[in-house]
Parts: C-alpha cells; sequence; structure tokens
C-alpha cells in the first residue's frame, strides 16, 4: 500500500519551483518592477551550475545572489536561469538550474520561498549563504533586527517521516 501513496510535498515543492520560474522568466523579458529584488541561494556542487573557480570555492556548498541593481543577460533557457553580475567590477557569467535553488526570496513584499529537494536534513549555519559581493546587491538592505520578515514557507510539514 506504500507505493500508492500521493506525494504531495513533492507537488507542491515542483508547484513552488514554477512560481520562481514564472516570476524569474516574466522579469527576463521585462525586467524588475518597482522596488522588487530577489535574493536567490542555490547549491553551488549541483549539477548543471556554472559559475566561476573562484566563487565555487568560496562558496562550495550554497551560495547567495542578489538580482537587484547590476544584473546583465538574464534569461530562464532550459530551465535554468543565465544571469551575468558584477564581483569586484569583473563581470562573470552564471548559470543556475532552477532546481538548484533553496531559497528564492523577494524582501520588497516580504515574499519567500524554502526548498528542500536535494538537500541533506543536516543543514549547517554557516555565513556561507550570505550574499555574495555582487555589486547586484550589497546585503544592505536586510530588515533591522526585530523588524517583520516574509515568512518562509518550509515543505517539511508535509513530509512523511
Amino acid at each position: 500500500m506504500s507505493d500508492d501513496l500521493l506525494r504531495y510535498d513533492l507537488m507542491i515543492e515542483a508547484a513552488l519551483r514554477d512560481v520562481v520560474r514564472e516570476t524569474l522568466s516574466t522579469v527576463a523579458q521585462s525586467g524588475l518592477p518597482g522596488e522588487h529584488h530577489f535574493y536567490i541561494t542555490f547549491l553551488t556542487n549541483f549539477p548543471g551550475v556554472e559559475i566561476p573557480d573562484y566563487l565555487r570555492k568560496q562558496y562550495p556548498d550554497e551560495m547567495t545572489i542578489v538580482l537587484q541593481y547590476q544584473f546583465f543577460g538574464m534569461k530562464l533557457e532550459d530551465d535554468c536561469l543565465h544571469v551575468t553580475l558584477s564581483f569586484n567590477n569583473v563581470k562573470e557569467r552564471m548559470v543556475v538550474p532552477i532546481e538548484a535553488i533553496t531559497t528564492f526570496a523577494d524582501p520588497s513584499v516580504n515574499f519567500a520561498l524554502q526548498f528542500q529537494s536535494g538537500v541533506s536534513e543536516e543543514g549547517d549555519d554557516d555565513d556561507e549563504d550570505a550574499p555574495a559581493n555582487a555589486e547586484g546587491g550589497d546585503g544592505k538592505d536586510k530588515p533591522p533586527s526585530g523588524e517583520k520578515r516574509g515568512e518562509v514557507i518550509s515543505l517539511d510539514m508535509f513530509r512523511k517521516k
């Protein structure tokens, strides 16, 4: 009977990844509207991720990029985000599969999604997921301590243990 279980957790996660896909596709075509901007955390060792070697060494597990002011050539292709960001005044092309994304947030509207697929249950709280020092954003727009932040939707509560 266990083979007949519907995996709602996986269906919900797939639907939420579609939200990320649609959002990135819209922004790639029309640009960021208003004050919208994104923090995107992804697994740097996920198959298909293309980042410069020095960034992979600096962020061996996870990296957060900020898409706000200076990002170039953004497109969604083959289920991957393609974007160029500036790191210390050097433009670097990056490719991030949608499936590699672990967190997608738009602080301007207190919206955040957290994904668990492909991530081990043993998360560590290193600062490795702090935003990278790209000119696209520098993490300065984090809410002050005590300010209400958007709620992160975690799919763990739907998972059968």
